[in-house]
């Protein structure tokens, strides 16, 4: 065995709650603790400002992961800690620094990070870049991933489109292309009728999830209205919206009122913590992603991991993730065609088939993949 490396990974994580990324970031850590290497995570003391979060806490109020060195130091707006923290990292010398990068917000902070720390010519930097264009866009979204891509050594990217954007910043330093492997840190499934219990759900109705934060791109309107079709209403069917709203519920209700929706739509408006993750899903038959736009899904990731077929939308890397036909249907962000999918799915008892099919599918999806992925990226660079 080679010998262990010292590992930083910076990014979220406990006691923040940042959802995909914290998790994502932990099982990171312990996929590279698991090859031998020594690993820790530089965690945010301050991530978003209040005024900037839509959500109602950044904190997490479950235990913390057991055996992982966290360190929470990071400051995303105060400049003298970016220059702090640098200089520590450049005196600490990791032979290898992961810098999660997932919104033009978080450029300055990490690029500066990262530009002092390059100086002690040891460390090697790579971005794990879920987005480099974000899906809510601003002013200055570009200049801003640009400075922060600037002084990375190179780039893993979870989708196709992640890494052909890439190429509208940096055309030369080398990249790797790894899909996201499978959320395995949220226990073992339990049966449907247990977490039906659990959730207080109608054990004769079948369940449509619709799981994570509720952003306007997510396509949660869409979803709701192809529920609303008069084919679905004649089947034992209902839904489950379940994550924190970062945009007004609103106009959602409004549709679920509209199409008179009321008891057979449960909307759970609140983040849902790792340990209650399993009963979302096992409860449910089918896992919907009906997004507008993505790059690559965690939610995805989790649904592999509890057999769940699903139905995605034909964006980013979701079709990559999601074999047509095989572990479920690849959709244009349509209300028909979400519904005709839906329908589909039920009406030809697809469900054991495509389960099965997840089961062989998921095989692929291992963190070895990943750990592969930063090996390749790191010799590519000597």
């Amino acid at each position: 065995m080679a010998d262990s490396r010292n590992i930083l990974i910076i990014g979220s994580a406990y006691p923040l709650r940042g959802g995909g990324i914290a998790t994502f970031n932990e099982r990171l850590a312990k996929a590279f603790q698991d090859n031998g290497d020594n690993v820790t995570i530089y965690n945010f003391s301050l991530q978003y400002p209040k005024f900037l979060f839509p959500g109602k806490t950044q904190y997490s109020d479950e235990a913390p992961p057991e055996n992982l060195h966290i360190l929470t130091r990071i400051n995303s707006i105060n400049p003298f800690n970016w220059i702090k923290i640098g200089r520590e990292l450049k005196k600490r010398k990791p032979d290898i620094v992961i810098i999660r990068y997932w919104l033009p917000f978080m450029a300055p902070c990490l690029g500066t990070i990262a530009r002092i720390l390059r100086k002690n010519k040891h460390t090697r930097i790579i971005a794990i870049t879920d987005n480099v264009i974000p899906h809510e866009k601003r002013i200055g979204d570009k200049s801003l991933t640009k400075y922060f891509l600037k002084w990375m050594d190179g780039y893993i990217t979870m989708s196709r489109s992640v890494l052909k954007d890439l190429d509208l910043f940096d055309t030369m330093k080398p990249r790797y292309f790894c899909i996201h492997p499978l959320y395995d840190n949220f226990g073992d499934p339990v049966s449907m009728d247990k977490a039906k219990e659990v959730l207080k759900l109608d054990q004769d109705a079948s369940y449509i999830l619709f799981f994570g934060f509720v952003r306007e791109y997510k396509g949660l309107d869409l979803l709701l209205q192809a529920f609303a079709d008069t084919r679905l209403r004649k089947l034992p069917l209902k839904l489950i919206i379940a994550g924190e709203f970062y945009t007004s519920p609103d106009p959602f209700w409004d549709i679920v009122k509209t199409n008179r929706l009321e008891g057979l739509v449960q909307m759970n408006n609140e983040f849902i913590p790792n340990t209650a993750v399993v009963n979302y899903f096992c409860a449910s038959d089918l896992v919907v992603q009906p997004y507008k736009d993505a790059t690559q899904s965690g939610v995805t990731q989790v649904a592999y991991h509890f057999n769940k077929p699903m139905v995605v939308s034909n964006v980013g890397a979701l079709p990559e993730m999601v074999p047509d036909g095989k572990v479920g249907y690849v959709v244009n962000p349509d209300v028909k065609e979400i519904a005709d999918a839906i329908l589909k799915y039920f009406e030809e008892n697809k469900q054991a088939e495509f389960e099965q099919n997840v089961r062989e599918e998921k095989n692929k999806y291992s963190w070895d993949n990943m750990i592969l992925a930063v090996d390749t990226l790191i010799n590519q660079m000597d």
